[in-house]
């Protein structure tokens, strides 16, 4: 898993509607990326402040 959420996350929950497999997770008052993420980078695209990296 190559992709992780910064701490820049201002827990909008954009990536979350955006992954088409549900890999990102709620951990704690912000969000996480799973072992089921197939790196598609529908949540890169769709970061409003560019806070998933690689």
């Amino acid at each position: 898993m190559a992709f992780k959420i910064s701490q820049d996350c201002i827990a909008c929950g954009t990536c979350v509607d955006s992954c088409p497999i549900g890999a990102i997770v709620e951990k704690g008052e912000t969000f996480a990326i799973s072992a089921d993420c197939t790196e598609c980078s529908a949540c890169i695209d769709c970061c409003p402040v560019n806070a998933i990296v690689q």
